[in-house]
């Protein structure tokens, strides 16, 4: 009866201490890799005058754009992370809504989000599967907007004198919610979703301006590793 005893207590032992294999304590280094999908929430105000369009009302939207990135968390407690994501530039198709919705395309612009969120880590360190939550601060920096010759029939332009238009880069809070499942000691996945509040305005060489929300959803999936 003991000689079957002492394998069952091995076992035992080696549950017990499999949890610490998973353990993602104060002072761990996480780095990911995979997939970041930015995806506009967009509410647009109109054109300011003088619109030489086919009717007012002429607004802006911004379509989605989903690539590779990463990103970085360090543990400052066993419960406290900060967390950035990394990633090359997007470029962003902006379209036509409101008076000019269907006419597709009017331009692009690249945009370069530098975000920072603390979050929360729930359960033990130990634990393979830990939920979080998050808030930040993401700061947009616009760039590189590059507009076709619809906008410049919309804002006056001529072929020898084309409009250009520049987006101003803003500071954004931001809220996210994830989770992260631990295979091993060192390898995991990390996925969340962020909402950022993001109101700009673009100005046109013309003079005229448009502001709108682009309110962005931020989906995030990676594979990562435990330093």
């Amino acid at each position: 009866m003991k000689k079957h005893m002492i394998p069952l207590a091995a076992m035992a032992g080696l549950l017990l201490a499999a949890p610490a294999l998973w353990a993602q304590p104060a002072g761990s280094l996480l780095l990911r890799a995979g997939v970041i999908s930015i995806q506009p929430d967009v509410e647009s105000g109109n054109l300011s005058a003088p619109n030489f369009g086919p009717a007012e009302g002429t607004k802006i939207g911004i379509r989605g754009k989903t690539q590779i990135g990463g990103g970085v968390t360090y543990m400052l407690t066993d419960h406290l992370a900060v967390d950035m994501p990394l990633a090359m530039p997007f470029t962003h198709t902006i379209v036509g809504a409101g008076a000019i919705e269907g006419v597709g395309p009017i331009g692009t612009v690249k945009s370069l989000p530098a975000t920072t969120t603390l979050q929360y880590r729930f359960n033990e360190p130990q634990s393979a599967f830990r939920p979080y939550v998050g808030a930040g601060l993401s700061y947009a920096y616009f760039f590189k907007q590059r507009m076709n010759g619809t906008f410049n029939a919309l804002t006056g332009g001529t072929p020898g004198e084309a409009t250009t238009s520049k987006t101003k880069s803003k500071l954004a809070p931001v809220l996210q919610v994830g989770a992260v499942y631990a295979f091993n000691e060192r390898w995991f996945i990390d996925g969340s979703v962020t909402k950022a509040w993001l109101k700009t305005s673009s100005s046109q060489s013309s003079g005229q301006t448009i502001s709108y929300r682009v309110d962005p959803w931020v989906f995030q999936l990676g594979v990562g590793y435990r330093f």
